[in-house]
């Protein structure tokens, strides 16, 4: 078996294509590394070809499983260029007529951001608003895929992805998780600042939880969409709390104005339906994730 994972030298590509090495599977890896590092990938014996999505049909490549994860993945760079979009629904193209052409089935990154404006808990079923550039491209996709498999029998799954953290966010710079960014700073002993009063909730989910999903999604035959998420929220207070517990330092976060249109308060997976799909739900407290990643990245600064 060969599978192909597109962004797989990117934050949660090269956790999956680790895990997958680890399973005895094939991979190649497709990235531009705009925002993946070759240094994910150190160690993982795997074909990687460095280029975009959108260039995907000159590629000669065969797969049995598509794992399409390099997708521009923060609404901030969507704002910064709007033209983001084409490029993602181009590349998306692109994916599903790869999986046509090998018969492969596609599992593909979605986003929980598509629930701004919805009171959690978030479900599948509700009537997505219009929000932002990102999340009308991730919808888009959907509506895609549902087109692929309509017409040409293409079999494919989307991933509402909560709140994920955990390694190898290095190279995403400032688009990382706030929990990632929340403890590089402190670990800088740098004051956290926080939009508004850190009120604000997520519903974060670890690494290798969403890498499980991923798998679990690939290996059944469900087609449509799911949350993947832990079904718990956290405020931004109760990470800046945890963080500061687990390093032994008193922390007191600098609070500020949200300068950001649309933000997003509240974020809440309904899992029910994934718990059902594939037997899924998440592994990892996130106390448990935050001990992992600060194991982790105590010990890349100090290498």
């Amino acid at each position: 078996m060969t599978a192909l994972v597109t962004g797989g030298a990117g934050f949660i590509g090269s956790n999956l294509v680790e895990e997958l090495v680890r399973s005895g599977e094939d991979v190649i890896v497709l990235d531009n590394l705009q925002t993946g590092s070759l240094r994910n990938l150190e160690g993982l014996d795997v074909e990687i070809v460095t280029m975009s999505c959108n260039d995907i049909p000159r590629l000669d490549v065969n797969a049995d499983r598509i794992f399409h994860l390099g997708i521009p993945s923060s609404s901030p760079m969507y704002r910064d260029n709007p033209f983001l979009v084409g490029e993602a629904l181009n590349g998306f193209v692109a994916v599903m007529e790869l999986a046509r052409r090998c018969d492969a089935r596609v599992v593909y990154a979605s986003t929980s951001s598509l629930y701004n404006g919805l009171e959690p808990p978030h479900r599948e079923d509700m009537e997505i608003k219009v929000t932002d550039y990102y999340t009308e491209a991730r919808f888009a996709m959907e509506r895609i895929a549902e087109l692929y498999r309509k017409l040409f029998g293409v079999s494919s799954l989307g991933m509402r992805f909560f709140s994920v953290y955990g390694p190898k966010e290095e190279s995403k710079g400032r688009y990382a998780n706030m929990v990632t960014q929340f403890l590089w700073g402190m670990m800088r002993k740098e004051t956290p600042v926080i939009y508004g009063d850190g009120s604000q909730t997520r519903d974060f989910i670890y690494v290798r939880d969403v890498v499980r999903a991923l798998i679990l999604a690939m290996d059944s035959d469900y087609n449509g969409v799911l949350n993947i998420g832990t079904g718990r929220a956290h405020s931004f207070n109760d990470v800046i709390h945890i963080l500061g517990r687990r390093l032994g330092v008193e922390v007191r976060p600098r609070y500020v104005e949200n300068p950001i249109k649309n933000y997003v308060q509240h974020t809440l997976a309904d899992i029910s339906k994934a718990e059902i799909c594939l037997g899924f739900r998440a592994a990892y407290s996130l106390e448990d994730g935050i001990n992992e990643i600060i194991q982790y990245y105590t010990t890349c600064i100090r290498r």
